[in-house]
């Protein structure tokens, strides 16, 4: 007999390509993981893994059984969705997968409201990237994600994953003390040229935003400076050392050196709650959405604030 979670080690393996990603995934540590392959292994009479430099990789054999692990997951989640709706009230452990600035800016709120009301429910959260988190859920790796989209980059929802609208993330552009577009009462994006510019890195979501829109108004963006976290990309155009378009939510107060000014049309990102198909009747997850989108609005920042020049309130974020 093949042990569940054991299986479910194997899968997140298969899902995030490594011991350590499988760990933080499951909230597990790697040694747990690793305990639970060599378990299989043994179970099985199969090489799983394989060593590949500093890393793992599944055998062929690992690959099939990782495919079978899958379906099983998902029966089991289909058994488990029967048995809370019959009981009607949210329990059991729910995974979520969201972005940093949402994780940051609304899921605190919203997991602690669900903590109050549903003792039962058991919410765990990890931040990962938007599309990445698409991924996990159509896998069954996490059970809800909160993802975001941008104007030209929609958000791809694969087949067996339905998803909610949250609500649109009005994004700014943020500029030092005394630049000129403060003195401006709108900047358009073709007046974007000769910038230096502070964005995440490639492959993330908000920079290819940027490039695609530079470039799609004929404008090269030169991009000096590339930070992860939207806190330090802020810090960074305080000190003199570029622009950027930052997201309200989640950025918080602006610090003294920068300055928020009205960019037409104004960057609008959409956040979505996502979940797979089988699971759409679970209450936990009708629970969850419902309570991200009564949360949207007091979390996002500023909201309903008109386009204007914003400047510093209060002193910078820690």
């Amino acid at each position: 007999m093949l042990d569940l979670a054991r299986l479910r080690a194997l899968h997140a393996v298969s899902v995030h390509g490594s011991v350590a990603g499988a760990a933080a995934a499951l909230g597990y540590t790697p040694s747990a993981v690793s305990q639970q392959i060599s378990k299989l292994e043994r179970e099985t009479r199969t090489t799983l893994l394989e060593r590949r430099g500093r890393g793992v990789a599944l055998t062929e054999e690992a690959r099939h059984l990782a495919d079978t692990a899958q379906e099983l997951l998902a029966i089991v989640e289909r058994a488990e969705t029967t048995l809370e709706e019959r009981r009607g009230q949210p329990s059991g452990l729910l995974t979520v997968a969201a972005f940093a600035s949402a994780a940051r800016g609304l899921l605190p709120g919203v997991l602690a409201e669900l903590a109050r009301r549903h003792p039962a429910l058991d919410v765990r959260l990890t931040e990962v990237d938007p599309h990445l988190s698409v991924d996990l859920v159509a896998r069954g790796v996490t059970d809800l994600a909160v993802a975001h989209d941008w104007d030209i980059a929609p958000l791809p929802a694969p087949e067996g994953v339905e998803q909610a609208v949250i609500g649109d993330d009005l994004c700014e552009l943020v500029v030092p003390a005394g630049h000129p577009f403060t003195r401006r009462e709108v900047i358009r994006r073709a007046d974007l040229g000769g910038q230096r510019w502070v964005c995440q890195p490639p492959g993330r979501v908000c920079h290819d935003w940027l490039v695609r829109t530079l470039r799609t108004a004929g404008l090269e963006p030169d991009i000096a400076h590339v930070a992860e976290e939207n806190h330090t990309i802020v810090a960074l155009v305080a000190a003199g050392l570029g622009v950027a378009v930052v997201p309200r939510l989640g950025t918080g107060a602006l610090p003294p050196g920068a300055v928020a000014v009205p960019l037409e049309p104004g960057p609008v990102r959409r956040l979505y709650a996502l979940w797979r198909t089988g699971a759409a009747r679970r209450p936990a997850i009708t629970e969850a959405v419902r309570t991200l989108q009564e949360h949207w609005a007091p979390s996002a920042a500023h909201p309903g604030e008109p386009p204007s020049v914003r400047h510093p309130a209060g002193p910078p974020p820690q």
